[in-house]
């Protein structure tokens, strides 16, 4: 059985993340969206994500609350952060990146 890698998104407008992620399919990848510290919370109620995508649209003192819940909820799960200058368009480019690096064999 093929193991599943969960990764949730976040991002300001659950309009913006969704309609990005919805052009986001990876074999083996189940995307849960979001769009702050409640959700970050409701989706390491179950078995923690093993990922979290953060865009930078979300304030300052939100992200490091975000990075704070998820460091203290889990040991495994890894941070990535988008830079703000793509802005709300870089979402999916950056997402997309950071999911085929953990998902797809490095090229040698």
């Amino acid at each position: 059985m093929t193991e599943t890698t969960t990764v949730l998104v976040l991002g300001r407008l659950g309009s913006v993340v969704d309609d990005a992620m919805r052009d986001l399919r990876v074999p083996g990848v189940e995307i849960l969206t979001g769009t702050g510290l409640d959700d970050v919370r409701a989706a390491f109620a179950g078995d923690p994500p093993d990922h979290v995508v953060m865009g930078a649209g979300l304030d300052l003192e939100v992200r490091l609350a975000i990075v704070r819940e998820v460091f203290t909820r889990s040991a495994t799960t890894t941070v990535h952060l988008k830079d703000v200058a793509s802005g709300p368009a870089g979402l999916l480019p950056f997402t997309r990146g950071v999911v085929r690096g953990l998902v797809e064999p490095p090229s040698t």
